[in-house]
């Protein structure tokens, strides 16, 4: 078979992929990223049309996921080329799902930070709680222990975004925990509080608020991050597709997903239509989230934790990507909500111009 010469070997992909030299946008012209367990979930693949790809790797899943390594790689090459080079701006130590890392299509949370903070990222799409907090030890620690111990000298907070696969993913069924969470329409456009299994949901709350006080714990437990700020979110107010905004038509087009591949679905298969109504039940879900973490900052032993508010940072459907991330435009409203937060609640120490 001839080699077509206008594409690059497989080999030189990977090798440019994980090349901190290379940008993302390269990296972006190259690949395909496709969603893969769940909604924060997602996985980079080589594009066949540029790249040559060995035929023993077609359709082998564990030699394309790529994404989650490959940020991750290139990540801490960079957090180590930046803390040798002797001047940095203070450090912080992030574990999260998508918003905080999100390959090559954009920009998230964690990537409009940058010029800030110099960040020790442990961020993977697709984690959940089970795994970032209840999941096997690493070296005989958490992950995100593991984390912290590395830039112990220079840490000054920790950020933290879990919770979205939790409720958006599967259950251990494989079946959408939305689906047990949503009920089917009843026939009131007016009743969002009606169409929600508040049983089901406090179960999952609960869950929730336990895993997150799992992790404050495990950091606490370290005399050395007794005070250390730690920062939550609990997203934004999303729009399900369809959504028709001054009457024009839904502009998101993902090239990773189906436009309802998350949350229009599910409503579709409750025959609940209305998009007002639609949006108005995820909203109450995000409002019980972020009152379920509000009461758990608020407890005596969990000084220093705070709650990064980013509901109505992303405010437009133009501010999103798919019906669950942002734009490049839209996280950076976002991250603009963590600096406010961080600027007013992390105690200076050991920054760095």
């Amino acid at each position: 078979m001839t080699k077509d010469k206008t594409k690059i070997s497989y080999g030189d992909y990977i090798a440019k992929i994980y090349d901190p030299q290379t940008t993302e946008q390269w990296i972006a012209d190259h690949s395909i990223v496709r969603p893969v367990d769940g909604p924060f979930d997602l996985r980079l693949e080589p594009d066949p049309d540029k790249v040559e790809i060995p035929p023993a790797l077609l359709g082998n899943e564990n030699a394309m996921a790529l994404a989650n390594d490959v940020s991750r790689s290139r990540r801490k090459n960079k957090f180590d080329r930046r803390k040798k080079s002797g001047r940095h701006p203070p450090v912080l130590v992030s574990e999260g799902d998508s918003w905080f890392q999100f390959p090559v299509l954009v920009e998230d949370i964690i990537d409009g930070l940058d010029r800030d903070y110099l960040i020790y990222s442990l961020d993977a799409a697709g984690d959940k709680l089970s795994n970032m907090i209840y999941g096997p030890p690493r070296k005989g620690k958490r992950e995100f222990l593991d984390g912290l111990d590395y830039t112990k000298k220079d840490v000054r907070g920790f950020l933290f975004s879990g919770a979205g696969n939790d409720i958006l993913g599967d259950d251990a069924s494989g079946k959408s925990v939305l689906l047990t969470l949503i009920k089917k329409f009843n026939g009131n456009l007016n009743d969002a509080v009606g169409h929600i299994d508040h049983a089901a949901l406090a179960s999952q709350l609960s869950f929730i608020e336990g895993a997150y006080q799992s992790l404050i714990n495990d950091i606490r437990a370290i005399k050395a991050f007794r005070t250390l700020p730690i920062y939550v979110h609990g997203y934004d107010y999303v729009f399900p597709y369809p959504w028709k905004e001054n009457g024009k038509p839904d502009p998101r087009k993902p090239k990773h997903a189906k436009p309802d591949q998350w949350l229009g679905s599910i409503f579709a298969s409750k025959n609940i239509a209305d998009q007002s109504l639609r949006r108005d039940i995820l909203m109450d879900l995000i409002d019980q989230l972020y009152a379920r973490l509000g009461g758990l900052a608020a407890k005596p032993g969990n000084e220093n934790v705070f709650i990064v508010d980013c509901r109505g940072a992303m405010p437009k459907v133009s501010d999103w990507i798919d019906e669950i991330h942002g734009t490049s435009a839209g996280f950076s409203k976002v991250s603009q909500r963590f600096r406010d937060t961080i600027s007013n609640k992390t105690p200076p120490g050991n920054i760095h111009p």
